[in-house]
């Protein structure tokens, strides 16, 4: 048997196994378009000393709060009613989709949370008033926050980059995945509006980590 295609039915055996090791997988959460705000903008956009009103907790101290904003780009195009996830952060952060970009007339980079030099600007406005930021929106990068104990088991570090698969009516593999690490996390993959229509994956479903 020629060594290559040796070598690719152990690689296909091993991921096999490994699926069924890990039945239930990581769990996936699809992020529609939000907005992260520092405390100066918070107040700026409903009022001083405003703070975010919880409507759910997701993860750790993070939740979805009551509040929304409406976006409005540079060629003053807008999407109303876009959710504040709170709590407040040092810097304000907007994450959308590719499809979200078309309305708008932006071309935001695709990038981690947080690194925001040179991405695309963005107007917010609120009840009380509204900001202008620079630099501040993103398309999220694809990643998985995981707790330590579960980036232990899969021999996982914090910033890993990893592939994963999921097996359903459109099976799909995903590259190059950053992986988080933090003792508040849950494990839990992240992926945007986008991803998940295009393959058919919805809150809730598993997808695997490949081995390499």
């Amino acid at each position: 048997m020629d060594n290559n295609l040796q070598d690719l039915i152990v690689k296909t055996v091993v991921n096999v196994l490994k699926q069924k090791e890990d039945s239930n997988g990581i769990k996936v959460g699809v992020s529609a378009r939000h907005v992260h705000l520092s405390q100066k903008d918070l107040e700026t956009l409903f009022g001083k000393g405003h703070e975010l009103t919880v409507k759910k907790m997701l993860m750790g101290d993070q939740f979805a709060a009551e509040e929304c904003v409406t976006l409005v780009s540079p060629s003053l195009r807008t999407i109303e009613g876009v959710r504040v996830l709170g709590p407040v952060r040092k810097e304000s952060q907007v994450e959308v989709s590719r499809t979200d970009t078309f309305k708008l007339k932006v071309s935001p980079p695709v990038r981690p949370s947080g690194e925001l030099k040179g991405s695309a600007p963005m107007a917010l406005v609120g009840p009380k008033g509204s900001v202008f930021l620079n630099e501040c929106c993103i398309i999220a990068n694809r990643h998985i926050h995981m707790t330590p104990a579960d980036a232990e088991k899969y021999g996982i570090k914090d910033n890993d980059i990893v592939d994963v698969e999921i097996q359903n009516s459109k099976p799909t593999r995903f590259y190059n995945v950053q992986v988080r690490v933090r003792e508040d996390f849950n494990t839990e993959m992240h992926i945007d509006t986008d991803d998940a229509n295009a393959c058919a994956i919805k809150t809730g479903d598993r997808v695997v980590i490949l081995e390499k």
